[in-house]
C-alpha cells in the first residue's frame, strides 16, 4: 500500500516552549542599510540643521538676556 500520511507537527509545540520563545532582541539605534535612498538623504540634511544640546543653551540665554528688561506678554 502506499504510504498515507505525508506531515505531521507533532510535539513541535511543546519543543518550541520548551526554553520559551523569544523575541528578537532590538538595536538602540536601527540599521539605515537597505532604506530608501530619499530618505536617507532628507535625513542627513534634516540632522545637519539642529543645533546642538550646548548651543540651545548658549541661544536660551541670550534670549533671556534680551528679554530681562521687558514685562512679561500676557495671553487673553
Amino acid at each position: 500500500m502506499a504510504k498515507s500520511k505525508n506531515h505531521t507537527n507533532h510535539n513541535q509545540n511543546q519543543k518550541a516552549h520548551k526554553n520559551g520563545i523569544k523575541k528578537p532582541k532590538s538595536q538602540k539605534y536601527e540599521s539605515t542599510r537597505g532604506m530608501c535612498q530619499k530618505l536617507l538623504r532628507n535625513l542627513r540634511f534634516s540632522k545637519k540643521g539642529n543645533l546642538s544640546h550646548e548651543e540651545q543653551q548658549k541661544r536660551a540665554e541670550e534670549r533671556k538676556a534680551k528679554n530681562a528688561g521687558q514685562p512679561i506678554p500676557v495671553k487673553l
